[in-house]
């Protein structure tokens, strides 16, 4: 019997099956994605909403990752540091090479003759995470009542926006060290600041004065040159598409609460010149958590829907919910809404803007969601916290 003679062409083949069947037994193993998650212990509300102060010290914020197994967040560390819920749930964010995670805290709970309230802290804390686990670094002094905060998509400077002092203070990110460099007026409360994602730009929730500032910047120099959009009542937060034509604002319309009566969400034309805001969608009462997806054609608003209001207020409900919101080019509509639980607050989006993780005050725990083409849907499965999320971000992906 002859030998069997494959010619080149049949050769190839069978090369290019080895090579595809030893592919296929080797799976690339899941990557690392950090969110980082804080807990406020010091505040709640009685079934009147009236709010109750706690003692301080118990606050915590966690570093979870969410990339090795999406639908279970496994714990990276935590760290026994002092943050607050009386601000917008953006007080936090990681670097883009997730190196270093920065927190501000808001303000702090004293007490003065058996009576607790509250009064603006400075203070900013550093995280290493490239160690194990996660350790506290250094705390800067910035400004007052530090809330909102946005880090540039090189991760070479953050913006922190000062409620209190009216102002934002520019930090410059060398490696691990973090340095406090300039101040910029804007002569109002500011709630949140968020970069453009060319770095070029950031725009400044003015939250009482119902406007987004718009900031040039040019190196490490940040510019109000008095340019504001007029946005809808309460802006809280603002965040931007990954290819920076739209910015979406979410204003909530009651100074912080919910009151009964729909909200909206802005959207900001950024390449119109001047840029504007061109459209307004309405989402429902209380819009506070905000965040775009890192595809860029989702975003969604977290509602609040009156879950810490008094129980017999018309408008109470026991949990809070999310609505998505689809991006084609520069038209945003309303998708669909889904339940959550008590007091949502922040949201955080998969690098791969698949899944959607919403943090519940009120249960202390984290609500695991799902993108299925336009629609978003809950996968069932929930992380509890070692306390209330207050706030939470994942790294800077845009």
């Amino acid at each position: 019997m002859q030998p069997h003679r494959f010619g080149p062409l049949a050769a190839l083949t069978f090369a290019v099956l080895a090579t595809a069947c030893t592919g296929m037994g080797q799976r690339t193993p899941p990557q690392r994605e950090l969110m980082i998650v804080a807990n406020d212990e010091k505040q709640a509300w009685d079934d009147t909403g009236k709010v109750i102060l706690g003692a301080p010290g118990k606050d915590t914020v966690q570093i979870l990752d969410i990339g090795t197994d999406p639908l279970a967040p496994k714990s990276v560390g935590s760290l026994e540091l002092p943050n607050t819920i009386a601000g917008p749930p953006t007080n936090l964010s990681i670097t883009p090479g997730e190196t270093l995670a920065l927190v501000a805290n808001s303000v702090n709970v004293v007490e003065e003759n058996g009576v607790r309230r509250q009064v603006p802290d400075d203070r900013l804390f550093v995280i290493d995470l490239t160690t194990t686990p996660p350790r506290l670094v250094d705390t800067l002094r910035i400004g007052k009542q530090p809330s909102g905060l946005s880090i540039n998509k090189a991760g070479n400077l953050a913006l922190v926006a000062n409620r209190a002092d009216n102002s934002i203070s520019v930090l410059r990110i060398a490696g691990k060290q973090v340095t406090l460099i300039d101040t910029v007026a804007i002569g109002e409360s500011v709630a949140h600041v968020r970069f453009t994602p060319d770095g070029k730009r950031a725009l400044a929730a003015k939250f009482p004065n119902h406007k987004i500032a718009l900031l040039d910047v040019n190196g490490e120099k940040v510019t109000y040159n008095k340019v504001d959009l007029a946005a809808g009542l309460w802006p809280y937060n603002v965040d931007v598409t990954p290819d920076g034509k739209l910015a979406l604002t979410a204003d909530n319309g009651n100074s912080g609460a919910a009151d009964g009566q729909v909200d909206t969400v802005s959207v900001i034309d950024l390449e119109a010149n001047p840029p504007r805001v061109v459209d307004k969608v309405v989402v429902g009462d209380g819009p506070e958590g905000l965040a775009v997806s890192p595809t860029g054609r989702h975003a969604v608003a977290v509602l609040l829907r009156g879950s810490n209001a008094a129980k017999s207020a018309f408008f109470y409900n026991r949990n809070g919910s999310v609505v998505l919101l689809r991006i084609d080019g520069k038209k945003v509509t309303r998708g669909n809404e889904v339940e959550v639980r008590g007091l949502p607050e922040g949201a955080v989006w998969s690098a791969d803007g698949k899944y959607l993780y919403v943090g519940n005050f009120i249960d202390q725990d984290i609500t695991i969601l799902r993108l299925d083409g336009d629609t978003l849907v809950p996968t069932g499965k929930s992380f509890a916290l070692q306390g209330h999320p207050a706030s939470m971000r994942g790294r800077v992906t845009h």
